[in-house]
C-alpha cells in the first residue's frame, strides 16, 4: 500500500434487532435516538430507563439538535443524546440531523456508538438507520493529518439497535469507503499528492482491487494529438502530467465499457499566465476533487462488485504558471481536432476535461459521467449546498433532480447547448475556451465540453460547487465534502439509468 493512502481501521457494525433491552445498552459508550416529533407513552415505556430519557427531552427547548442530552444509569454511564423527525422529512435533512447529532457527541469520544430508531414506521425507521450509519462512518475517519501529536477517531464499533427489520449495510460501507477515499486525496498537501504520486496510488489501488491501469504520458499524449490537456500541463517544471485509465471488469475482459467515469484532476491550481489572487489560490490542492469522485466511484462500484464493466479516466497535471505556460490568444489543437482559442488560462479544467471526455467517448460507453471543481459561476447560482448537472439528454433532468433527492446529495440541473455556442464563436479558431465576459459561465463550460463528447455518448457533466462546503454537508462533518460517489450509486442503483440502455 502506498505510505499517502490512509491506513485501514475498520468499523465494526452489528445489529441488534426487535425490542430494545437494557442488556443491549450495557457495552455503549454513547446512544443516539432518533423518535418521532410527538413520541407516545407506550414508547417511552419500551425504552430502558425511559422515563429519565423523557425527562431530559422536557428540559430542553425548541427542535435544535440535540433535542436531549442524558446519562443512563448503567456501569458505563452512557451518554444518550436525541433527535426528532417529522414524518415528512427529506433524506438530506436526515442525513444532516445524523451528523449534527454525532457531532453534539463527538467532546467524548465513543468506542462503541449505539443507534436506535424508536417509535417510528419501518420504511422510516430504514432510511434513519441508513442515514445514521452513513454519518457515523463518516465522521469516524480520520482525515490527513501532519501534526506531531495526531488524534485518530476512537470509533471501532456501530451497533443498530431497536429496527424491526435487520438493515443492509453493504452499500453504505462501500459508499463510505469511496466518499473517505475521496476526501482523503483532496485534503493531501500538494507537495504530498503530486502527479507522480497520485499516479503510484492509483497504480496501487488497481493492484489491490484487480482493475487494469493505464498511464498516458505527455508523450503518449502528445501522439495522440492531445493538445488541450499539453496546454494546461505545458507550465509544469517537470513532466509528470498525464491520463491514467482505471478499469474494472467483473465478468469479462471486454474493453467495451458499461459506464466510464471522467475526473479534473488538477493538483495544484495558480490559475496559470492569468495568476489566481492568494484568497482564491490558498486551496487549490483541491482542484483535483472531481478526479477523486471518480476513483471513490469506481471504488465503491468495484467493493460492491456491481456487474458493469467500468472505465475511470483521471486527468492530472498542475496549472502552473511561467515562461513555457499557455497563454490568453494561444491556439491548441484538441485531440477530436478541434482548434481552441484560449481566452483566460484558469479555465484550464475544461481544457483538460476536453481531451479526456473524447478518449473516454471513444470507447463508446453506455453512458459517461464527468465530476468536476470547474466554475465559481456554478457556485454564484446555487450556492455551495448543491451541485450543477448538465447533459446531452435533456430529458433527464427530472431524473437527475429526482436523484439527488433521494440520495440527499442535491443538484440543479441547467441546459446546453448550440445557442449557448453563439457566446463561444471564434474568429480565429474553432471555438473559445471560454467567453470573456463573466456570465453563466457554468452553462458555457459545459456546453463547451460537449463539443469533445463523441458517438453521442449519454453523458452527464457534474460541476461540484458543494465540493466544499464550510461546517460540512448533509452527514458529511468536513468542509471537504467529497459529493458525488452517493449521488452517482443512487443514479445507477435506484434511478437505474443504465438499463435505459
Amino acid at each position: 500500500m502506498h505510505e499517502l493512502l490512509p491506513k485501514a481501521a475498520k468499523i465494526r457494525i452489528t445489529q441488534k434487532p426487535g425490542r430494545l433491552t437494557a442488556k443491549a445498552l450495557h457495552p455503549l459508550d454513547q446512544l443516539l435516538l432518533f423518535l418521532p416529533k410527538r413520541p407516545k407513552d407506550e414508547m417511552w415505556r419500551a425504552i430502558p430507563e425511559g422515563k429519565r430519557i423523557r425527562s431530559a427531552m422536557a428540559k430542553r427547548a425548541g427542535n435544535d439538535v440535540p433535542v436531549l442530552h442524558t446519562r443512563l444509569s448503567n456501569q458505563r454511564q452512557t451518554q444518550v443524546l436525541g433527535a426528532t423527525v417529522a414524518a415528512d422529512t427529506s433524506t438530506f435533512e436526515l442525513l444532516t440531523i445524523a451528523r449534527k447529532l454525532i457531532a453534539a457527541a463527538g467532546d467524548e469520544k465513543a468506542a462503541t456508538l449505539g443507534i436506535c430508531v424508536a417509535g417510528l414506521p419501518g420504511a422510516q425507521q430504514q432510511a434513519i438507520g441508513k442515514a445514521a450509519i452513513a454519518a457515523a462512518l463518516a465522521a469516524g475517519f480520520s482525515l490527513p493529518s501532519y501534526k506531531s501529536t495526531p488524534s485518530p477517531a476512537r470509533l471501532r464499533r456501530i451497533q443498530l439497535l431497536g429496527l424491526d427489520e435487520q438493515l443492509d449495510v453493504d452499500r453504505i460501507v462501500a459508499e463510505a469507503h469511496g466518499n473517505n477515499l475521496a476526501r482523503w486525496l483532496t485534503v493531501l498537501p500538494p507537495n504530498k499528492l503530486n502527479a507522480d504520486n497520485y499516479a503510484a496510488i492509483l497504480k496501487d489501488l488497481a493492484t489491490s482491487n484487480g482493475w487494469q491501469y493505464k498511464r498516458y504520458s505527455t508523450r503518449d499524449l502528445a501522439k495522440a494529438g492531445a493538445g488541450a490537456f499539453l496546454a494546461v500541463a505545458q507550465g509544469n517544471d517537470n513532466d509528470s502530467a498525464s491520463i491514467v485509465r482505471l478499469r474494472f471488469r467483473p465478468n469479462s475482459k471486454s474493453a467495451t465499457p458499461d459506464l466510464s467515469l471522467v475526473g479534473k484532476g488538477i493538483i495544484f491550481d495558480t490559475g496559470g499566465t492569468n495568476l489566481k489572487p492568494f484568497a482564491s489560490m490558498l486551496d487549490m490542492h483541491g482542484d483535483m476533487q472531481g478526479s477523486a469522485i471518480a476513483l471513490g466511484t469506481l471504488l465503491a462500484i468495484s467493493e460492491l462488485n456491481l456487474p458493469l464493466a467500468v472505465d475511470c479516466w483521471l486527468a492530472i497535471t498542475e496549472n502552473r504558471t511561467g515562461p513555457n505556460a499557455y497563454k490568453s490568444q494561444d491556439v491548441v489543437t484538441a485531440a477530436n481536432g478541434k482548434t481552441i482559442q484560449t481566452i483566460h488560462t484558469d479555465a484550464e479544467g475544461r481544457m483538460v476535461l476536453a481531451d479526456t471526455l473524447t478518449f473516454a467517448s471513444r470507447e463508446r460507453p453506455q453512458l459517461m459521467i464527468d465530476y468536476a471543481t470547474l466554475t465559481g459561476s456554478a457556485v454564484n447560482a446555487i450556492s455551495t449546498r448543491y451541485s450543477a448537472v448538465f447533459t446531452n439528454r435533456a430529458g433527464w433532468h427530472p431524473r437527475l433532480k429526482r436523484t439527488g433527492e433521494r440520495s440527499g446529495e442535491r443538484v440543479w440541473p441547467f441546459p446546453i447547448g448550440k445557442e449557448f455556442l453563439e457566446d463561444l464563436k471564434s474568429d480565429v479558431a474553432d471555438i473559445m475556451q471560454c467567453s470573456p465576459t463573466p456570465h453563466g459561465d457554468h452553462i458555457l463550460a459545459g456546453s463547451f465540453l460537449g463539443e469533445f463528447v463523441e458517438h453521442d455518448t449519454p453523458w452527464v457533466h457534474v460541476d461540484l460547487s458543494s465540493s466544499s462546503h464550510k461546517g460540512g454537508l448533509g452527514h458529511i462533518p468536513s468542509e471537504i465534502t467529497g459529493f458525488g460517489i452517493r449521488y452517482t450509486m443512487s443514479l445507477l442503483l435506484d434511478e437505474r439509468i443504465l438499463q435505459d440502455h
